[in-house]
């Protein structure tokens, strides 16, 4: 098992990582009857997106002697209705160190192909963009 989710009421759940017991809470949006209270459902997935991005970028990144350390993403999730959906995710990395052509290309390439982005619907518009010190 990889985590355990319960049902809080009034559109909460709690969901728990099994290996190492961390937690976290998820809310309805407000344009979807919730309180927007903390990370929905949906912005989990696209938030996902930048971590795993950083995660296998980082990995390569420690292999090619690369500090990636105060890297950020800021990460853009839209919604689509009928059906309801995530139609677009946006992610702006920021990569606050000098590289040379090879190591940017190397771990954009990295990035572009996490196992999230992989998972993703074909229909979802991924826009990814690397912004370089």
């Amino acid at each position: 098992m990889t985590s355990k989710v319960v049902y809080l009421g009034d559109l909460r759940t709690e969901c728990t990582h099994e290996q190492s017991g961390n937690a976290f809470i998820t809310d309805a949006p407000t344009d979807n009857n919730g309180k927007g209270l903390a990370f929905s459902p949906t912005d989990t997935v696209a938030t996902g997106v930048a971590s795993c991005m950083m995660t296998v970028m980082g990995i390569k990144a420690r292999d090619m002697h690369v500090d990636m350390t105060g890297t950020t993403a800021e990460v853009t999730k839209t919604m689509a209705s009928n059906p309801r959906r995530i139609s677009k995710i946006e992610v702006v990395m920021t990569l606050p160190f000098e590289a040379d052509q090879k190591t940017k290309t190397i771990l954009e390439n990295i990035g572009n192909t996490c196992p999230v982005l992989n998972s993703l619907h074909p229909d979802i518009e991924k826009a990814i963009t690397f912004n370089w010190a």
